[in-house]
Formats: structure tokens, C-alpha cells, sequence
């Protein structure tokens, strides 16, 4: 990616968040334009040419990932009925990286992953571990919220054609996160990323590989508000003591009690 083409990304991203924040919800934009707003980036050099100096910073090649889904189309009914396209938040240098199902209705109206009543319990589990959610990074399988045509209220689980259309903006993040640890929150996101339709709850609490990064599924924070039994907060903590130890993170013995019977 050429510098100037990353500062223009950059700059049109400080552009439609400020743009957000004033209220504005819509924009009218022509379809050639999206078109050619998601093509790749242009090469850095010709071949042999000596390396340019990346000035924009180490975040340059997040901030195109995300110009380039803001304009996704992919999918055009998703497209015409979101509000925002979630792309993800946090660190994008983490260790640690969550991975969810799809955008709800919350997370659709705030343009960010896991601000719901969902959202509120991750980042509590979050915290207990040690982190937050500027440290590590939180995404998504979908970047749109799937659509619900008829209904005022609900989600739907995203179709495995939207999941297949959509991965590889995850992926992309993924490759240029880098993190050392994925959690998989839930099956759909089990699903997505190893393609695997099991049980979660047979899953969970075993390691998985996915792209050589450990991956550890557990259940989704809808399952947790729904079943709120201590033994089922347990479990999902149990998965999150191991993701703590295999990222050498000390573990206090309150750490450990956690949810346990006294």
C-alpha cells in the first residue's frame, strides 16, 4: 500500500466517525463509487524498487481493512438494511482476540461489536481476567448485522453463505493481529471458523487450532444471561483459566474460586 493512499483511507475514516458522531446516520453514495472503494489497495512499489518507509504507522493496514468493509456490498441485502458495519475494536496488537456470531440490533445502531446486554457480561468476564477491552480485540464473524425482514426486534443466526462471504475481512484482521490466543464465542462462531457443527458444549474446554493460533471455543454471553446457574458461569470461566495459563498471565486463588461452590 502506498503511503498516500493510506493517509487518504485514514483520513476518510476520521471523516465518517466525525461525521457519526454528529448525528449524521446516512449517506448517499453511488454504487460505482462503492465498487471502486472496495478494490485492494494499489502496490507499495514495482518490483525491484527499494522499500518505502511505512510513515502512516502500524495501523495503516487496519485502517484500509476497515475503509474497504465500510463500503462492503457483498452481501446486498445486509447492505441495505444495516446501519453501520460493525469491523471490530480494541488493540491491533493484542495477545488475546474474541471472536463472535454477528452485530445485534445494539451493535448495529453503535457501529462497535458486544455493546449489549452480551457485550456488557464480556467485557466483565474481560476485566476478571485481567484485561480490557482496549487490550485485547473483539470481532465478529459478521460485520453486518444479519437482516430480520418482517420483525421489529430479534436476530437471526447469519446463513453459512453470509459466513463464508464475509470471512475474509476476519481473517484479514486476524493475519495482521496476529494474536496469540482466539476465543471462539459460541457455535456460530465455531462454525465459521473451523467449520465445525458440533455441540458446543462438547467443544468448549478444548484447545483447537485454527491458521497455528491456539483457539478456544466457549460458550457465547447470550447463552450465560439465558442459563445463569453457577455451574454454567463456571464452565465458561474454567475455558478462560486455561486461556489465562496458556498466556503465561498469573492466575490469583481467587482467580481460580471463581464460581465455585463454597
Amino acid at each position: 500500500m502506498t503511503n498516500d493512499y493510506a493517509r487518504i483511507l485514514e483520513a476518510t475514516e476520521r471523516h465518517l466517525q466525525s461525521l457519526k458522531a454528529g448525528g449524521v446516520r446516512f449517506l448517499t453514495i453511488e454504487l460505482d463509487t462503492l465498487r471502486r472503494l472496495q478494490q485492494a489497495a494499489p502496490p507499495a512499489k514495482t518490483a525491484g524498487a527499494p522499500e518505502e518507509p511505512d510513515v502512516a504507522g502500524s495501523g495503516a493496514p487496519m485502517a484500509a481493512l476497515r475503509a474497504r468493509a465500510a463500503v462492503c456490498v457483498k452481501c446486498p441485502h445486509l447492505a441495505a438494511s444495516r446501519k453501520n458495519v460493525v469491523f471490530g475494536v480494541g488493540n491491533s496488537h493484542a495477545s488475546l482476540m474474541f471472536v463472535g456470531e454477528a452485530p445485534g440490533a445494539d451493535e448495529d445502531r453503535q457501529g462497535e461489536p458486544f455493546v449489549g446486554a452480551a457485550g456488557q457480561l464480556l467485557t466483565r468476564i474481560i476485566k476478571a481476567m485481567g484485561f480490557s477491552r482496549e487490550t485485547v480485540y473483539i470481532a465478529n464473524i459478521l460485520k453486518c448485522r444479519p437482516d430480520t425482514p418482517g420483525q421489529h426486534s430479534g436476530n437471526r443466526k447469519p446463513t453459512a453463505d453470509e459466513m463464508k462471504t464475509c470471512l475474509p475481512y476476519l481473517l484479514e484482521q486476524i493475519d495482521l493481529i496476529r494474536p496469540r490466543i482466539i476465543v471462539a464465542l459460541g457455535a456460530t462462531a465455531v462454525e465459521g471458523l473451523l467449520g465445525k457443527t458440533e455441540a458446543i458444549g462438547k467443544l468448549r474446554g478444548h484447545f483447537q487450532i485454527f491458521r497455528d493460533i491456539p483457539l478456544m471455543p466457549t460458550f457465547h454471553p447470550s447463552y450465560l444471561l439465558r442459563n445463569q446457574a453457577p455451574s454454567e458461569k463456571r464452565k465458561v470461566w474454567e475455558d478462560m483459566l486455561q486461556v489465562m495459563e496458556k498466556l503465561d498471565l498469573p492466575v490469583t486463588e481467587k482467580q481460580r474460586g471463581y464460581f465455585l461452590k463454597p
